[in-house]
């Protein structure tokens, strides 16, 4: 097994929280990580079902017999403090799911946690959209980045790799997120600035490339990796785009990939952002990426007028002549 020097300002945890990741890859790892609500019906077949594979143990969450596995991986999550006691057993406190050839930690099954770091389906979808834009039209040598929000730091990680000169800001409320996010990039071979922020206040100058995945569900928890606010779950977003849109550059770019509920067949995020769009002229693309998304949550009295929560790409393009 590969070992880990660690850098100036890394620490112990950090160390092997990184030959976690190049362990697993040197295994071929691989795990394509579902829907909460998916999870539990896998979970559901076998109730005091126990891990038996790497894919168990970082994917489906699974306790295990500290004595069945590699006793070099036991030792680099002990020295991660990743594991902790389930009975007489133990579990992961993390996640790690697979991206194209990279590895993400997050958090474990169930992300019941304030501060859990989610990644699923939207994370999949959220790359596919961002790569499909930043290959069609790439960005300029040298440009600014900031994912707004980053989670798990896939959007950053996505775009630094299709444009590899870019500066990166990797940016979240939840400290922890900034911890995985820093730890998934280092693994990914990205370099970032990250700001524990909730918004683009702190950060100075305006921004080529702005990216946006956030939460966007009504969560009567209220957990902030989860609930978008009002409008059903589309305040955030509108708020981000609100803060994104008079940053940009001549020519620059807010990807927001996000949800938005239907309510008699009106899109009332479409319509806030083709206004909003409008007054800081810029020019709105607007898509369905999947017209019907979390069909449970419409069983929620947060939900009781809604027919469906779509799945929507919003690129704002700054149009420079009116700059």
């Amino acid at each position: 097994m590969a070992t880990m020097a660690r850098e100036a300002g890394t620490t112990e945890k950090d160390t092997a929280l990184l030959a976690l990741i190049a362990y697993l890859k040197e295994r071929r790892y691989h795990f394509i990580t579902p829907t909460p609500a998916t999870h539990a019906r896998i979970l559901a077949r076998s109730p005091n079902a126990r891990a038996q594979d790497l894919r168990d143990i970082f994917g489906w969450s699974l306790p295990f017999d500290p004595q069945q596995i590699d006793q070099p991986l036991l030792r680099i999550l002990q020295r991660a403090d990743a594991i902790e006691q389930h009975g007489a057993r133990v579990k992961s406190r993390l996640r790690v799911s697979s991206l194209g050839q990279h590895l993400f930690l997050h958090s474990a099954y169930p992300t019941d946690a304030e501060e859990a770091v989610f990644f699923g389906p939207d994370s999949y979808r959220f790359a596919r959209l961002i790569t499909h834009q930043l290959t069609r039209c790439p960005e300029r040598q040298g440009a600014r980045l900031v994912d707004i929000g980053t989670g798990a730091g896939v959007g950053a990680i996505v775009a630094a790799h299709l444009c590899p000169s870019a500066k990166i800001i990797m940016t979240d409320i939840n400290p922890f997120a900034l911890h995985l996010a820093r730890i998934n990039a280092r693994a990914a071979g990205v370099k970032a600035k990250f700001i524990e922020t909730g918004d683009l206040a702190h950060i100075d100058g305006d921004f080529d490339l702005l990216l946006a995945n956030p939460p966007y569900i009504a969560d009567t928890e209220g957990r902030a990796y989860r609930d978008g606010g009002g409008m059903h779950g589309g305040e955030i977003s509108l708020d981000m785009a609100r803060q994104a849109l008079p940053r940009l550059t001549a020519d620059g770019r807010f990807i927001l990939y996000t949800g938005s509920a239907i309510i008699d067949g009106k899109d009332q995020l479409r319509e806030q952002l083709d206004q909003l769009s409008r007054q800081e002229g810029c020019l709105l693309h607007y898509e369905e990426i999947d017209p019907d998304v979390f069909g449970e949550e419409l069983e929620n009295e947060a939900y009781s007028d809604v027919e469906r929560i779509a799945v929507i790409a919003a690129v704002i393009e700054r149009q420079a002549s009116l700059r």
